[in-house]
């Protein structure tokens, strides 16, 4: 299984446009030793001929253009996207496929909950069923046996539910419902590598063990450093826990009840974290939270990261 990364920052990229924190300022200056990222947004293929895109970002037009294998070389009009799967309806997740209208009819796959948001609180479907049928949708199962993509041969994909939120323009933004936001375990059935793949993950929970156990690759909610990140760098009135995002530093004296003290469960696993905010310290990568995950073996997504499995 080939993964690829094609964006590791969380909605809006990194720098920010609009953004003066330190991260933005110093990258964009030069002061800090950092990367640019766009939106996130992974692809897998078990060939290397027919991908599966996770989320389409606003920036995946840039994306496509990084990336050799999903771009046209097979006739005039082509790409390596077999179909689409997204893990919410979130804006920086969903407004790509207004930019992939070209290559209309798309398969999609999401939860009933997603198709319900994108068919009325912020309408992708029926804005693109103009261009030559738009977007085919197909159901994703919860809480389901394994399934099978027709259009992306040799993976084999569990879906769970994650506890997190909807999007803020969702009519349920406070309403939680299965199906909102969800994990997956993909699995190659010629090699059996399997990632487990959460860019939302806002807590753990007993239900999501089994298939994080099967897991060679845990590639999960990165967004983050601590709870208040928001709060003390932006001004903003919201933890990260409210906005459904587990932090890497939990509330405990020693960081306890965060990402890194779950991770660390896992030692043998390869353990990557993604969808990283522009706040987020774990940006820089001398500095003390890197550290912290390099000492733990905790690795920093990036855009053009590839993985094997």
């Amino acid at each position: 299984m080939h993964i690829r990364v094609l964006g590791s920052a969380a909605g809006g990229g990194f720098p920010q446009w609009n953004c003066n924190c330190p991260n933005c300022t110093g990258v964009r200056q030069g002061t800090i030793k950092a990367s640019a990222r766009t939106q996130s947004s992974i692809t897998v293929s078990a060939d290397g001929e027919n991908w599966l895109l996770f989320n389409a970002s606003p920036d995946i037009r840039a994306q496509l253009e990084s990336f050799g294998p999903l771009q046209p070389n097979r006739k005039i009009r082509d790409t390596g996207i077999s179909a689409v799967m997204l893990i919410d309806s979130q804006i920086d997740h969903s407004t790509g496929l207004l930019m992939l209208r070209e290559g209309c009819p798309h398969t999609v796959y999401c939860t009933d909950m997603v198709f319900q948001d994108l068919s009325h609180g912020f309408p992708i479907f029926p804005m693109l069923e103009a261009w030559n049928g738009g977007l085919q949708r197909r159901g994703i199962p919860l809480y389901a046996e394994p399934f099978y993509l027709p259009e992306v041969p040799g993976l084999r994909l569990q879906v769970v539910h994650l506890s997190s939120k909807a999007p803020p323009y969702s009519p349920h933004r406070y309403d939680p419902h299965p199906g909102d936001n969800i994990g997956v375990l993909i699995t190659d059935t010629n090699t059996g590598g399997k990632v487990f793949y959460a860019p939302g993950l806002g807590e753990i929970e007993e239900h999501l063990l089994p298939l994080i156990d099967q897991a060679d690759c845990l590639m999960v909610d990165g967004t983050l450093w601590q709870d208040d990140e928001l709060i003390e760098l932006m001004g903003a009135d919201k933890r990260g826990s409210d906005i459904g995002h587990l932090p890497q530093w939990g509330d405990g004296p020693n960081g306890e009840g965060g990402m890194i003290e779950f991770l660390s469960r896992y030692p043998d696993k390869k353990r990557v974290l993604i969808h990283i905010n522009n706040t987020n310290p774990i940006l820089v990568e001398d500095s003390p939270q890197r550290a912290q995950l390099d000492e733990a073996g905790i690795e920093v997504a990036y855009d053009g990261m590839d993985i094997r499995l």
